[in-house]
C-alpha cells in the first residue's frame, strides 16, 4: 500500500506532538462502570490500541461475556510485540477479532484472536481502518490528541457511538463545540478534575514535571485537562443541578460586547433568572441537557470590542466576553459558555 501525505502527517504528529498516552486500567474501569448496559449484542472497535499495550483491549477481552459483546476489534498503528500473538515485524500493523473465550480459561489465547496483518500502518483513517470502522457499533479508545478533530469528525460521519479521552479544552474547537451544543457530545462522569497518569512508549522523553519510570522500567507522564467525550447516556447526566442564589445586578454583572450576566461559577448560577448567562467551561461536568441550554460560547456570541469601547482600554485577543472595571477600562475574560435555564422559560 503507498503511504499517503495524511498517514505521513499522522506520523510526524504521533513523533511531533508525543500524544501515544495508554490509559490505565483502573481509569478505564472507572468509566466503564456507568456504560455496562450499552454493550449487549454489540461490536466494540478500539483502533488506536496496540493490544500488548492497550488496556482498552484487555478491558474489553476480560469482560466480554458479561458485557455480552458480540465482538472485540483492535487495530493499531504499529504493533508494538506482535510475537505475542504470532510471530511478525515489530513495525507491521495488525488488527485483532474477538468473539469471547473458547476453551473455559477466561483469556483471550492466540488460537482463540483472530490476528491478521494490515496492509497498510494502521492509520485510522485508512480505508481499512474506515472499513472495520463500519463494522463496528461502539468506538472505545484514547485516540491522539492532535488528530482529536479530525478523529471525532470520522465518528460523526459514520453515525458511531463513542467512548473516547481527550483534553477538556476540545470543547472550544469550533469543530467539537456545535456537538455539545446540539446534544450529540458530552463529559463522561467520572473525571471532573485533575490530572491523569498515562504510560507511554519507551523512546518518550521525560522532560517535564509529573513524570516517572517504574521498577520494570516502563515510563509515565501526567497530564492536565484530561476528560472523556461521549454519546453514550448515562443516568447521572439527568441529576439536576441544585441552585441556591438568587440573581443580584451587584452580584452579577453584565458583559459589554454580550447580552448575558457573567457567572464566575458553576455553584454560583442564580436560581431565578431566566437570560442568558456565561459560565466557565467547567460547567459541563455539571450539564443537565433537561435543565439548561446551551446558547453559544463566548468564541461565537461576543461582539468585537472595537465596535463596544476605544483601543487601549482592554486587552486585545481572540473573541471573549469583557467585564468593565468602573474605571473605563474593561477586563477580558476566561471563555465562557452562554447558557439558559430552560426550565425558566
Amino acid at each position: 500500500m503507498t503511504i499517503t501525505t495524511r498517514n505521513l502527517d499522522f506520523r510526524e504528529a504521533r513523533r511531533a506532538k508525543k500524544d501515544e498516552f495508554y490509559t490505565s486500567l483502573r481509569d478505564i474501569e472507572l468509566e466503564l462502570q456507568h456504560y455496562t448496559d450499552h454493550f449487549a449484542g454489540k461490536v466494540v472497535y478500539c483502533n488506536c490500541d496496540d493490544p500488548r499495550a492497550s488496556n482498552f483491549f484487555r478491558y474489553f477481552a476480560t469482560n466480554f461475556e458479561r458485557l455480552g459483546l458480540k465482538k472485540l476489534i483492535a487495530t493499531c498503528y504499529r504493533s508494538q510485540d506482535p510475537g505475542q500473538f504470532g510471530p511478525g515485524d515489530s513495525d507491521q500493523a495488525v488488527y485483532l477479532e474477538y468473539t469471547g473465550d473458547r476453551n473455559g480459561d477466561k483469556v483471550p489465547d492466540a488460537e482463540e484472536t483472530g490476528i491478521q496483518p494490515m496492509a497498510g500502518d494502521g492509520d485510522f483513517r485508512s480505508s481499512e481502518s474506515v472499513e472495520l470502522l463500519k463494522q463496528a457499533d461502539i468506538v472505545v479508545t484514547n485516540p491522539p490528541f492532535s488528530l482529536f478533530r479530525e478523529y471525532v469528525a470520522q465518528l460523526v460521519e459514520h453515525d458511531k457511538q463513542f467512548l473516547i479521552i481527550g483534553n477538556m479544552n476540545a470543547l472550544t474547537y469550533k469543530e467539537i463545540f456545535p456537538l455539545f451544543q446540539a446534544d450529540q457530545m458530552w463529559y463522561g462522569p467520572s473525571i471532573r478534575s485533575g490530572d491523569r497518569e498515562f504510560r507511554v512508549p519507551d523512546d518518550y522523553p521525560l522532560t517535564a514535571a509529573g513524570t516517572r519510570v517504574d521498577s520494570d522500567g516502563n515510563k509515565y507522564v501526567r497530564v492536565k485537562g484530561v476528560r472523556w467525550f461521549t454519546n453514550l447516556d448515562y443516568p447521572g447526566r439527568h441529576e439536576e443541578l441544585e441552585l441556591h442564589r438568587t440573581y443580584s445586578p451587584r452580584e452579577y454583572p453584565k458583559y459589554v460586547n454580550y447580552d448575558a450576566i457573567d457567572v464566575s461559577k458553576t455553584m454560583h448560577i442564580p436560581v431565578d433568572y431566566d437570560g442568558p448567562m456565561g459560565v466557565p467551561i467547567t460547567f459541563l461536568d455539571k450539564y443537565n441537557p433537561d435543565q439548561f441550554d446551551i446558547l453559544g460560547s463566548s468564541k461565537t456570541l461576543g461582539r468585537p470590542m472595537s465596535e463596544v469601547a476605544k483601543k487601549g482600554t482592554y486587552m486585545q485577543g481572540g473573541p471573549r466576553f469583557y467585564l468593565p472595571n468602573g474605571d473605563g477600562t474593561f477586563r477580558r475574560m476566561y471563555d465562557r459558555i452562554v447558557i439558559r435555564n430552560k426550565q425558566l422559560a
